[in-house]
């Protein structure tokens, strides 16, 4: 198989090769209007808890891992995979774009470099890793690209991403040519990455502070047509422009590749080939470079793109990237697209990507949070005097990384967004007393921006698109008869194909139903409701996201008698929605708001 497209290098050194290939309420026109005023006081509002910001390195810090990365000759994801098996093209890999063109960062604005370097702290050099990646920005404060550059190196201690700029940084990492040095706050790859197989191969990072790169979508898990051989996609990257030199671009290039078959792909790699987990794209190397237009060294993490959105991430290929009949092969994001969501989305209260608990103590009116362990919850945590308040939910409203909190007042139904960085507190939806459900879901339109939804008093749904700054485009109607529902909730993907969906319990029956999200805005945005349990003997549910941190949608749900069931998401849409649930705690009784 092909070693990973190795991280690559730095401007103009010498690269390592791995080892072998391896608008309102219903009752008046004004009712239910968002706002974007500050808040009012007519009723004193809660204090939300603001999580300390992420602790940055200094700027010097950054440049020095920049221009350590820079000066490292070492490779990303370092296979120990001997050959290609038999009968394919022989050789070890790495990705480059060969035969391109140099472009702009205005033409690629989410592309971002992952520069590496972990200064071992001994009076040797020799013993340093410095690597460099490519990767895309997916929403402000996250990074798309290959596990084979995150898994085994602690990016929040030696990493940096530059975004912004089409040149490699020079001058020892003190010149971004208008670029901007990032810190990394934490990383994902996906569990079932094989460094061997290069399998599973693909990774977010999410970046300590937001980025203005203008973002990326990944494609979607219904996908066909961008794979379809022959549709003509394009490769990014700063990697080798040459078999037979080991320096690396300094300027961002682009080359068109066409898709290829799983049946070409396999012919050429055999086993090494896993199909519905990679896709290769290319014509077949002709041996040199002349003729041969190919990814290599350097390019890895970089996107695959077809009509304005990620189809692949650059994994690997063959030695020196020209070899005879070879391909450029990437993760299939389609595939991954439900693995990967998840961690778009998960800014949750603790920042430790496992989704927690907010409830409130009916008598006292004491909010507390409870941090996820992974399997229950950890003791609770006061966030004081929640009175006056009947909804409290989480979301990420301004992309920031930051678990936000939006919330209803009492007494005249005025809906307010905290922010869970800064601690301000906005008025964003006015009079929305008669409302019977809000749901904060996160993204339901498809554009990675969270949403709000309500459903009025008529039993109509409706939506209202997130900007991605705690304000929202006109409300859109999705469709009526969801005052049926005594619960609609949702934070997340139940099912496993990358796109938000509402779980809806009925009154009469107790039927619990899966709507599924179809990315797109108004009567669309979900399909036909799929009935996936009856569930009598529970009279609260809440649905904060991925508390287990797997990167599937989990749900709680609490019987009368007070015991907290957790019901683990399992990524199918069908009966077996949830693993068997398991109890994580008795005492949930006392509490009247879950958000």
């Amino acid at each position: 198989m092909g070693t990973p497209m190795p991280g690559g290098g730095r401007h103009r050194r010498r690269i390592r090769i791995a080892l072998p290939v391896a608008a309102a309420g219903v009752a008046a026109a004004v009712a239910g209007a968002l706002l974007t005023t500050s808040a009012g006081a007519t009723t004193p509002l809660p204090e939300p808890k603001v999580r300390p910001a992420a602790d940055s390195p200094s700027s010097a810090e950054l440049e020095k891992r920049v221009a350590g990365a820079m000066a490292g000759d070492d490779v990303a994801g370092k296979t120990s995979k001997a050959a290609l098996t038999a009968g394919t093209v022989a050789g070890s890999i790495d990705p480059k774009v060969i035969g391109g063109n140099e472009t702009t960062i205005s033409t690629a604005p989410w592309m971002a470099q992952l520069l590496y370097f972990d200064d071992r702290g001994t009076s040797s050099t020799g013993d340093d890793i410095g690597f460099f990646c490519g990767g895309a920005v997916v929403a402000p404060t996250k990074i798309l690209t290959a596990a084979h550059c995150v898994k085994g190196y602690n990016w929040n201690a030696n990493g940096a991403v530059v975004t912004g700029t089409s040149k490699l940084p020079s001058d020892n990492g003190t010149d971004l040519h208008g670029g901007t040095a990032t810190a990394v706050w934490r990383q994902w790859n996906h569990p079932s990455y094989n460094p061997t197989t290069i399998d599973n191969d693909i990774a977010v990072l999410t970046l300590d502070t937001p980025v203005k790169a203008t973002p990326i979508r990944m494609t979607t898990s219904g996908d066909t047509a961008s794979y379809k051989a022959g549709v003509s996609a394009k490769v990014y990257g700063w990697g080798r422009t040459s078999s037979t030199s080991d320096d690396i671009s300094e300027t961002l290039k682009t080359a068109t590749l066409p898709m290829q078959s799983d049946t070409t792909c396999s012919g050429a790699y055999g086993r090494d080939y896993v199909k519905g987990h990679m896709v290769c794209a290319g014509k077949p190397a002709t041996g040199s470079d002349a003729g041969t237009v190919s990814a290599c060294n350097g390019d890895s993490g970089g996107p695959l793109v077809v009509n304005n959105r990620i189809v692949g991430v650059v994994s690997w290929g063959v030695t020196d990237c020209v070899a005879k009949g070879a391909y450029s092969v990437f993760s299939k994001v389609s595939t991954y697209v439900g693995a990967a969501y998840p961690r778009v989305d998960d800014a949750n209260l603790s920042g430790d990507s496992k989704a927690d608990l907010w409830v409130r103590n009916a008598s006292t009116k004491t909010g507390y949070s409870k941090d996820s362990t992974g399997t229950s919850f950890a003791a609770r945590q006061s966030w004081g005097n929640w009175n006056g308040v009947n909804v409290v939910l989480q979301t990420d409203l301004d992309r920031d990384g930051y678990q936000d909190l939006v919330y209803r007042r009492s007494s005249d139904g005025d809906v307010f967004w905290a922010s869970g960085r800064t601690g301000t507190t906005k008025q964003i939806a006015d009079n929305w007393k008669t409302r019977t459900r809000i749901i904060t879901p996160g993204d339901v339109t498809g554009d990675y921006l969270p949403d709000l939804l309500s459903v009025d008093s008529a039993g109509v749904l409706w939506i209202y698109p997130g900007k991605g700054n705690g304000t929202f485009a006109s409300r859109v109607k999705v469709g009526s008869g969801w005052n049926q529902y005594n619960s609609v909730r949702g934070k997340g993907d139940f099912n496993g194909d990358g796109k938000t969906d509402l779980i809806a319990r009925s009154t009469s029956g107790s039927y619990l139903y899966l709507y599924k999200g179809t990315g797109k805005a108004g009567s669309g945005a979900f399909s036909a409701r799929v009935k996936v349990r009856t569930w009598d003997g529970y009279n609260a549910f809440d649905a904060p996201g991925d508390v287990t941190g797997d990167g599937k949608a989990d749900f709680l749900a609490r019987t009368p008698g007070g015991t907290l069931y957790l019901y683990a998401g399992t990524g199918k849409g069908t009966s077996e929605i949830f693993a068997t649930r398991k109890s994580v705690g008795t005492d949930f009784k006392q509490y009247d708001i879950f958000g």
